[in-house]
């Protein structure tokens, strides 16, 4: 529930989600991005685009401020409570937090990055074989239609006499004939090894490039398909695992773990995607491990950093293990871990406390004041 409902609520005002299944939910990332700016300019919210945290501080234990790069040079940030969305840790690591990255401590290896990319065909009905839960206005697709239609794809994409890194290249159609290019991976990098990524970046988007070239020069249905826009950035699975007060793992998952401060309760299943490109053409593009996962909760303290105090996290950088990760990364998890982290660091802000010293009970309580619990 919560903020998430709210912004459902305005893509389908404006047209911007496709469908209304909860588990299929595609909307146009253009209206998206107007759509949480408003929300953020409605609420009071300052923020600031093009900055870059480039380092921390702390007085003894507790976090006091961050260091800003931009176009307006280097800036000092103080703050009684700071909440790390940065995907990647990055201000958990700068300030001397614990972390692990992938399959533990801090070294690879690490799930594959990802640079997806908008394309336009001239009739995605003529498609539909290879567009995953492809559906009309009057039927509805499952999860076999999507395995069949990766399947389906990757024999055009070789019929193109391409062989991608992905091994499950994958179509979703976002809105009229507007799709959504899954098809490569970038294997062996660490989120923030920067020269890596941009390497990764710019062989990704050659990739991308040549699949959809070669496919339009199939003719039939994919003729006149060309891209739209590649990614803003390239899309990283595995960034750093900010150590918190409590750590996420398989076994939560195993058990369908409850918490007293649980603040959301993921059912995303486990979605490894192999750390090599022999290992995914060997094993499978996907792994789900060898257990039947049941919804869990995530609590509070998980988002809570255990060795500074002043700064929580939100999103992949939650403290979690490996497997856990696979399950909770996603997008609709991050955006209810980013409500919590927000109510509680207000809590905490406005009492003169510190994050661990709220209860989550708190933050029901102004959730429910606000009509977002």
């Amino acid at each position: 529930p919560g903020i998430t409902r709210e912004i459902v609520k305005k893509l389908d005002e404006r047209g911007a989600r496709r469908g209304k299944d909860s588990k299929q939910f595609v909307y146009a990332p253009e209206a998206m991005k107007i759509i949480l700016e408003e929300m953020c300019a409605n609420a009071g919210v300052s923020f600031l685009l093009h900055y870059q945290v480039a380092a921390a501080y702390r007085d003894k234990n507790r976090m006091t401020t961050v260091i800003t790069e931009s176009k307006s040079g280097r800036e000092a940030w103080s703050a009684k409570v700071f909440i790390d969305c940065t995907g990647d840790g990055d201000v958990g690591a700068f300030i001397g937090n614990g972390w692990d990255i992938g399959q533990g401590g801090e070294t690879c290896p690490c799930q594959p990055l990802t640079l997806n990319t908008l394309a336009i065909v001239r009739n995605a009905e003529a498609l539909k074989e290879f567009i995953s839960f492809y559906k009309d206005d009057n039927g509805h697709a499952n999860f076999d239609w999507h395995i069949k239609a990766t399947k389906a794809f990757m024999k055009e994409i070789n019929r193109a006499g391409i062989e991608p890194t992905y091994g499950d290249p994958t179509l979703f159609l976002i809105k009229g004939n507007l799709v959504m290019v899954m098809v490569n991976q970038e294997f062996g990098i660490k989120a923030f090894d920067a020269p890596a990524v941009s390497e990764a970046t710019v062989h990704a988007r050659a990739e991308v490039n040549k699949i959809v070239d070669g496919l339009s020069k199939l003719g039939g249905p994919w003729e006149g398909m060309q891209i739209v826009a590649t990614a803003e950035q390239i899309g990283i699975r595995d960034g750093r695992r900010i150590h918190g007060r409590y750590t996420v793992t398989k076994s939560d998952l195993a058990n369908g773990s409850n918490h007293e401060d649980g603040v959301t309760r993921p059912t995303f299943g486990v979605d490894i995607h192999p750390p090599t490109l022999e290992s995914s053409r060997t094993h499978g593009a996907i792994l789900h491990e060898d257990f039947k996962m049941k919804s869990y909760d995530i609590p509070l303290r998980a988002l809570i950093a255990k060795d500074v105090d002043g700064l929580m996290m939100a999103g992949r950088c939650i403290s979690g293990d490996f497997i856990a990760h696979a399950s909770y990364r996603v997008t609709g998890n991050a955006v209810a871990m980013g409500q919590a982290a927000g109510a509680v660091a207000a809590i905490a802000a406005q009492s003169n406390r510190l994050p661990h010293e709220v209860e989550w009970s708190e933050a029901e309580i102004l959730l429910t004041k606000l009509g977002q619990g």
